[in-house]
């Protein structure tokens, strides 16, 4: 068992998040967001009116023994909904995967398709909500039908040394199933320990023990999300991103 609480990677637990999948990619537990996934699916945008859109909830992807895990919001409609991989198809996967893949943590720079060829070395990828919510804004009744499954996921992957969280509600998620309290305001580039266990905690500061990813837990690295109205507008550079990568491929070890 490693520190982190779940399975060292390892064939035990690639099977069960090959179960996980299979529970995932069959949910039908949110109306509002079935709906509006296969509303995207049937319409389609005109740039992919020629394509066979995925329309299903969006399993994880990456390395069972993953030392890195990254964890989004919730499936893009036109992105992943579309591909059916997690940050695929789209211009934030654009960013995400070419930041990997200089980081070592990815075989190529780019993510157009489940089927590119694209292979993670060491990293997760994944999100809290499975399923495309409109207007990119999940409901707290729709995150908190996906936290079993976010729970399960991060149970299996008991390699995890590290996990960079996009944005302040992908680290609310992270921070909950740690149950950090009390909760640290969202910094860009924010260092925070995780206890050892990676299960819930009864209290305690969320800076207690060790610095990040140091003995005992994992650590938090905290990132801007990688959503155009970051890189356009340029809160967030690749520069900053790479420098994220860069501390979290020093902190998985």
């Amino acid at each position: 068992m490693d520190d982190c609480g779940g399975l060292d990677g390892g064939p035990e637990a690639a099977e069960r998040l090959g179960v996980l999948e299979a529970e995932v990619v069959a949910c039908r537990a949110c109306p509002r967001l079935v709906a509006w996934r296969e509303e995207v699916a049937r319409t389609r945008r005109a740039a992919f009116a020629g394509e066979e859109y995925w329309g299903r909830p969006v399993p994880g992807f990456g390395d069972p023994a993953a030392r890195l895990l990254v964890v989004g919001l919730a499936p893009a409609a036109h992105g992943a909904n579309r591909t059916g991989r997690m940050f695929t198809g789209d211009r934030s996967g654009d960013w995400l995967y070419r930041a990997l893949w200089r980081a070592g943590f990815a075989n190529q720079p780019e993510a157009v398709s489940a089927g590119d060829g694209l292979a993670l070395t060491g990293a997760w990828v994944t999100s809290p909500v499975k399923c495309a919510p409109p207007a990119n804004k999940p409901t707290a009744e729709e995150f908190a039908a996906c936290r079993g499954f976010f729970e399960a996921e991060l149970e299996a992957l008991g390699g995890v040394r590290v996990v960079v969280a996009l944005g302040g509600l992908a680290t609310g998620a992270v921070a909950r199933h740690w149950d950090l309290r009390p909760r640290p305001r969202f910094a860009h580039g924010l260092e925070v320990s995780l206890p050892a266990g990676g299960a819930r905690r009864a209290g305690g500061g969320a800076g207690d023990g060790p610095a990040a990813g140091a003995g005992g837990g994992a650590g938090l690295v905290w990132c801007y999300h990688l959503s155009q109205q970051n890189t356009i507008t340029r809160p967030l550079t690749e520069g900053m991103l790479d420098a994220v990568f860069d501390r979290a491929r020093s902190l998985a070890g």
